[in-house]
């Protein structure tokens, strides 16, 4: 897993714990346990969580890294789908846009 920086490269010099809690805490030591949840079931959890919430540049952010990753349009597609009924309609055509600019090649 590639270590994460952006807490401390966009706010480090503004919030430095913020920074630290964001890359050496919820990217470092949550996310590299790989023994209790793979990294692709934590990317489509999160995913969730964040088009549930319609906190969509966060989630454009993690469905780069979940192309990156590895999981394919058709996952995608299926998986903001599935939310569309729990998480909300509108949510989902948000999503469902970014996912679309994301794997428009």
């Amino acid at each position: 897993m590639k270590k994460q920086t952006a807490g401390h490269d966009l706010l480090g010099d503004f919030a430095p714990k913020f920074a630290e809690l964001n890359d050496d805490v919820l990217f470092g030591q949550v996310w590299s346990r790989t023994d209790k949840l793979s990294e692709r079931e934590r990317i489509m959890i999160t995913m969730a969580c964040l088009q549930a919430q319609g906190a969509f540049p966060q989630l454009e952010h993690h469905m780069q890294h979940a192309k990156e990753f590895g999981i394919t349009k058709d996952e995608m597609v299926e998986m903001i789908t599935q939310l569309a009924f729990y998480g909300g309609w509108p949510k989902a055509w948000s999503a469902m846009n970014l996912a679309k600019k994301i794997y428009k090649d």
